[in-house]
């Protein structure tokens, strides 16, 4: 794993000059740590300049530029002793202190079960604390013949193949496609980008000192998790252009028969002892149920899909759709495209974030390769903005009065900020702010990061925003519900995927024959959404009910749950057991649960539609629960809840 007893990756050689500029790109709350830990004084989060809440994005403490100057002068005389003593540093903070610090940067109170999350998440002591090791010596024949087969190498496959290297453990992964990323690699749209802070985006054990961008595009995501399978010596275990067609349980030898079709068509069976589904969620195409959707004669595709060999310029297109997708490549294809018809089924509510699309300026990459801890309290600072501090803006107060507009007084004052916000964008255009206005309450659907680029773009004289439904496609072009029909050059399909279909189209089949899908039928039950019944040895990450829907990064997730896999490994192997099963008074003691507090968050609101939802209107894709409650109940799995056999 990455070496961290180091707290950062060089040691400062540069004049106090070359410094002070580099730190003018700091951010001060995380500034501020990084100076305790290298001058050892505590005390100087007793000052009278401390930043304030953490809040909506702001990196800075809500500091003024008097404050941060003086910070920053203070911080320049700390760095230099720092540098001519040559980098040493006192000991480090006690827990005591270190819970301190973590209330002083978010400028909040934080709950004292945080600090070891904290310290796990950010390595403070200086190690990888969710590194695989075993509690009693295993042979390595048991361990090499242990086969465990992986689906798909996007960041929750390729950190499963690192955590099995670590336990030594024999497995493949089977990739579809023909390189590393999952949605990383299929999402190659214009303007693609991650919508979660990538210094909060990425692995715990291998943080990236090099985003080009806080919020990275495409390519640089993608070459992140293709240089993370490098580095940790997973590549030569993957199986590409490698699809699984169907996996069934065979009871008396505890393995698993999977069939396999690789690209050209030919298909194999092999045995494996386990099987961890990273497939996710949103991986499968989703088109609109339409009349005619195949009789268009020009060029259609999904956004995921993205046709790089069209040369938009002077192109009509029609952009069906304006989920995250949408809303990241209208702006794009705007600037050269002839026109552009964007269809709307209802707007997004937006998060206001001037640092979207900013690039990371080269003091700050200083910063974080230079700056003891600096990189690791600007992790937490971003996870405590946009996580748990959320969390208790999606649940309903029943005493509320004003259910048809908010579901509680904090989402109706999320409400009217968000509304402030695009009325300024929108300046006197009453018309286009009735379109983009959103009538459901805030966060009841994926709320999307935004610079002003979205409004921009359905202000250009070239980009037209319809919000009737799209009611047909025809040879030349399309229909909405009024009639009206415009004739185009492509049609771009930004209609999601098939979120609720958990791990379709493969046939898994359990004990006796049952078949996953129809135990399933498109309402889960399963136990953290990783286990379920009568599927020894299948695990999934980001599977039921894992996706994130009020924040935080679904890296941190697949962390907690890769961890829980590991460790039910960790059972079978040192105390010779063939296989392990979720109980099923455990998946149903855990799907009351999980829709009990499910059905009431703002997503079930009374009409809202959107993908957290199956068929049934019943929320099963996206967690309720804090990422603190789901990092305390993978730590370990409670063997009381499963059968050994």
């Amino acid at each position: 794993m990455t070496d961290f007893t180091a707290p950062c990756e060089e040691k400062i050689t540069q004049d106090d000059e070359a410094i002070a500029a580099a730190i003018e790109h700091t951010s001060i709350p995380a500034l501020m740590m990084s100076m305790i830990h290298m001058s050892g004084d505590a005390s100087l989060m007793d000052a009278e300049i401390k930043p304030g809440m953490a809040f909506m994005g702001e990196i800075q403490g809500f500091l003024s530029a008097e404050h941060q100057s003086d910070i920053r002068q203070q911080a320049l005389k700390i760095i230099c002793e720092y540098r001519d003593r040559g980098c040493t540093l006192p000991e480090a903070p006690e827990k005591s202190v270190i819970h301190k610090m973590m209330q002083f940067i978010v400028g909040d109170d934080v709950a004292e079960e945080y600090i070891d999350m904290m310290i796990e998440d950010t390595s403070i002591y200086g190690k990888d604390e969710r590194t695989f090791s075993w509690n009693k010596p295993v042979n390595d024949n048991d361990k090499k013949n242990f086969k465990v087969l992986v689906i798909g190498a996007g960041q929750s496959g390729v950190l499963a193949g690192i955590r099995l290297n670590e336990a030594g453990v024999s497995y493949t992964i089977a990739e579809k496609n023909t390189g590393v990323g999952g949605t990383w690699w299929e999402n190659n749209y214009p303007g693609a980008r991650v919508d979660v802070a990538n210094h909060f985006y990425s692995y715990s054990f291998e943080p990236n000192h090099d985003w080009p961008e806080h919020y990275s595009r495409q390519p640089q995501l993608a070459a992140y998790f293709d240089r993370c399978a490098d580095k940790y010596d997973v590549k030569k275990n993957i199986q590409f252009e490698t699809e699984v067609i169907s996996a069934t349980y065979i009871s008396d030898s505890a393995h698993w028969s999977v069939v396999l079709r690789t690209a050209n068509g030919k298909e194999t069976t092999e045995l494996y002892n386990a099987v961890i589904s990273s497939a996710g969620q949103l991986n499968r195409q989703k088109y609109p149920d339409i009349e005619g959707i195949n009789s268009f004669k020009g060029k259609a595709f999904h956004s995921s899909r993205w046709n790089w060999d069209l040369d938009l310029k002077g192109k009509r297109v029609a952009v069906i759709g304006t989920g995250a997708s949408a809303f990241q490549l209208v702006p794009e294809i705007a600037k050269s495209a002839g026109h552009v018809t964007v269809y709307q089924r209802s707007p997004n509510w937006m998060f206001p974030n001037d640092r979207y699309h900013e690039t990371v300026a080269e003091g700050k990459i200083w910063s974080l390769k230079n700056l003891p801890y600096y990189g690791r309290w600007y992790r937490f600072l971003h996870f405590w903005m946009t996580a748990d501090k959320t969390h208790q803006l999606l649940f309903t107060d029943p005493n509320w009065e004003h259910k048809d507009r908010a579901i509680s007084e904090a989402n109706d004052f999320t409400r009217i900020m968000f509304t402030d916000y695009l009325k300024a964008q929108c300046g006197d255009d009453a018309e286009l702010l009735e379109k983009v206005l959103p009538t459901y309450p805030p966060m009841g659907k994926r709320t999307l990061q935004d610079n002003g680029s979205w409004l921009g773009a359905l202000k250009r004289e070239n980009v037209t925003l319809v919000t009737h439904s799209v009611t047909a496609v025809n040879e030349s072009g399309v229909v909405d519900e009024t009639g009206a029909a415009i004739e185009v050059d492509i049609i771009v399909y930004a209609t999601g995927f098939h979120a609720s279909r958990f791990l379709w189209p493969m046939k898994i089949t359990g004990k006796n024959g049952i078949d996953l899908h129809e135990q399933w039928q498109d309402d889960p039950k399963t136990n953290l959404g990783i286990t379920t019944p009568n599927f020894p040895n299948f695990f999934c990450v980001y599977g039921p009910g894992n996706n994130l829907g009020h924040g935080g990064s679904l890296i941190f997730y697949s962390e907690c749950q890769v961890r829980y896999i590991l460790e039910c490994f960790k059972t079978l192997l040192e105390n010779g057991h063939k296989s392990i099963e979720c109980k099923p008074e455990a998946s149903e003691a855990y799907y009351q649960k999980f829709t009990e507090a499910a059905d009431k968050t703002v997503w079930a609101h009374e009409g809202m539609d959107n993908w957290y939802k199956n068929k049934s209107g019943k929320v099963v894709t996206t967690s309720p629960w804090r990422l603190i409650d789901f990092w305390q109940w993978t730590k370990q799995p409670d063997l009381s809840e499963f059968t050994l056999d």
